[in-house]
This record gives structure tokens, sequence and C-alpha cells, in this order.
């Protein structure tokens, strides 16, 4: 099969550089271009990394940049012309997005992980062992806006571990009502003012501005059933409080949910412990040995241990316990990785999933 040819959109941005890295090797996909702002564009991509003013390499990533990507020339995203590329990863911010992926998608499938057209009817979220059947609304995207191409926003990376283990509780036991509360990285606000060094070291910053609200809204479409119209939301009632914790990677979340059906922990276990076994066997390079691992250890999960479970593409569990609060009620704890499976690898593991079904 020959390399799928790949643009990187926003490739010096934190989600960027994991899709740089994530990339480097790949057996399906090759890349061929690089973009970001006008203050990027013209340099090297090992030049544009550093900083102008002190020369420190902004480089976030695990390891060090693939030589490969060094030489290639970033390009301005607002002047790229992808007709030669078979797939662009979008990793802007959603002002952004919201401009330059429909100019993208006239000709070329667009993933993407900004959140600017996560809410619109005929755009699916695609999120592997949730929601992949999704994938059939694409054609209707398409129809509607006379593209080529498509976009496909990855979703927001909280919601991302939630929704992987409620997908499972939800097929066999339904889901009635959760309640969630986060302790997320830093490195999900990307370098965003009020989550900076001084703000974050001794702290917990209680408030993420839009976060709860984006995942209640895309918990219930990434569990919904598609339709030739669109999704139907899931019926489930849903409350978080999202807040930044001083971890550098991987979101935290303590989870309760009322079932549909009475189920003991030990079937809550042995269900979370098999998801995704069918998406498994497509082979797909990303995806991990298991979807989600459960730990017996009540220490576990820890964002330090646990977020590189899977490189990164696993969501752990621990604690699974009866919760007392609801007739049928379950909690447990989750880490999930928030710029892999939450973003960039979550990605590319979609396009993974695409290039098999032949859409693309």
């Amino acid at each position: 099969m020959r390399k799928k040819r790949v643009g990187i959109v926003g490739a010096t941005g934190i989600a960027g550089q994991q899709f740089v890295a994530a990339l480097a090797g790949h057996p399906w996909l090759r890349v061929k271009r690089l973009a970001a702002s006008s203050r990027s564009a013209g340099k090297p991509y090992g030049e544009a990394l550093r900083d102008a003013s002190s020369g420190q390499l902004r480089w976030w990533a695990a390891g060090e940049p693939p030589a490969e990507s060094l030489d290639i020339m970033v390009e301005n995203g607002a002047e790229l012309v992808t007709k030669d590329l078979d797939l662009v990863f979008s990793a802007v911010e959603s002002d952004a997005a919201r401009e330059l992926e429909p100019l993208y998608a006239r000709t070329t499938p667009v993933l993407s992980t900004a959140s600017a057209f996560r809410y619109e009817d005929d755009v699916p979220l695609l999120l592997p062992g949730v929601s992949m059947e999704h994938a059939s609304l694409v054609k209707r995207q398409q129809k509607l806006r006379g593209w080529e191409g498509f976009i496909l926003p990855q979703p927001n990376c909280t919601v991302t571990g939630l929704a992987i283990t409620l997908k499972p509780l939800h097929d066999r036991f339904g889901v009635k009502r959760v309640s969630m509360v986060s302790m997320q990285g830093i490195s999900g606000a990307g370098r965003s003012p009020g989550v900076l060094a001084l703000d974050a070291i001794d702290n917990i910053i209680p408030y993420i501005p839009k976060e709860e609200e984006k995942v209640c809204i895309e918990a219930r479409k990434l569990l919904g059933k598609a339709s030739s119209r669109g999704v139907s939301e899931a019926q489930i009632d849903i409350s978080c409080t999202c807040t930044r914790v001083p971890v550098l990677e991987g979101h935290t979340e303590a989870v309760s949910v009322e079932l549909g059906k009475k189920a003991t922990p030990a079937q809550v276990t042995s269900t979370l412990r098999n998801a995704g076994k069918r998406l498994a066997k497509l082979g797909l390079p990303s995806f991990p040995e298991r979807l989600i691992e459960v730990h017996e250890d009540p220490f576990r999960p820890q964002p330090r241990l646990d977020r590189d479970l899977g490189d990164g593409m696993t969501t752990a569990v621990g604690r699974v316990r009866k919760e007392p609060l609801y007739r049928n009620g379950v909690k447990y704890l989750l880490v999930s990785h928030n710029t892999k499976m939450g973003a960039a690898t979550g990605s590319i593991l979609v396009a993974e999933y695409l290039i098999h079904k032949g859409m693309m």
C-alpha cells in the first residue's frame, strides 16, 4: 500500500508536535507538508521550533524531533494548498480552524483537534472503541457542503477517557446518570494564559472555561446513535467539574455512574477489560493491546505511572466499587493521556480506521 501523503497544520504547537512525533516511521502515513502561522512560515521546521530571542528549542513531545522533519519548510497555514495531499491533520486553535479547515476540506479529508465543528449536525465525532460507526455520516457532510473531503474533529481530550469507559457500560447495562470530577494535566491548555507555571505549581485551578459544557454535550453525542439524519444523542444526565492540576500530561477523572440495571463491581471490571476487542482485530498500527486497563491496586491509576500505557493509547481504570448514592451505582477513577489518545495519536488512529474502510 502506498503511504498516504499527510500535511500537519499547527505543527509547531503542542498537539502539532505530537502529530510530528507519532507519525515518524508510520507504516501507512508519510508527512509531506508542515504548516503554522505566518510567524513560522518560510523557516525549516527545526528553526521554527526555536524561540527567536533565546534560541531555546520549544519541543514538547518526548525524545528529540524526528530528524526527517527538521528540514521541511514550514508553510503559512492560511495559504496551504492541499490538492496533492491525501489527508490533513489540523492542530490549530478553534478560531483559526473555523476559517481554515473548510478551505482544506474542499479537496482533502481533515482530521482536527479543534472544537470549531464538533457541534455541527453533519459532523460526527469518531472515538476509537466508542463511535467509529458514526463514520457513515461523512458522505452526508460531503453532500450537504459540496466538499470532496470532509472535517472530522477529535473529541475534547477530557471527554475521551470518560466516553471510552462509559461506552461498554452503556452497551451492557445502560447508563442513566454520570457525575465526574476531572483533575487535568496542564498540557491540555497548551500555552494559554491562566496556566503558567506559577499559576499551576502548588495549586489547583478550579475552573476551565467552557470545558464542562463540552464534556456534557460531546459525551451524549459520542454515545448516541447515527442515522441518515445525523446523531441522536444518548439520553444521559451528565454533571461534571473540571479542574487543572500541576501534572504535565494525563487527565485523571473520578467518575460516578448510575446504570440502567444492577451490576456488581466485578461485572463492571470484566466489561471494561473486554472493551475494544472487535476494533483490535482490524490490526490498525496505533491501536493498543488493550483499550482499557483495569487495576486491582487501590493506589492506581496515577498519571505518572499510567498515562503512557499502550504508548498513551490505553485508558487506565482503578478503584471500581459501588456508588451508594445511586440505585444501581458504580464509581471508579481513570487516567487518559490527553495529548496522545486525547489528541494527536487518537486522530491518527481514526485515520487508520478510515483507510482500512476505504474512506480515504
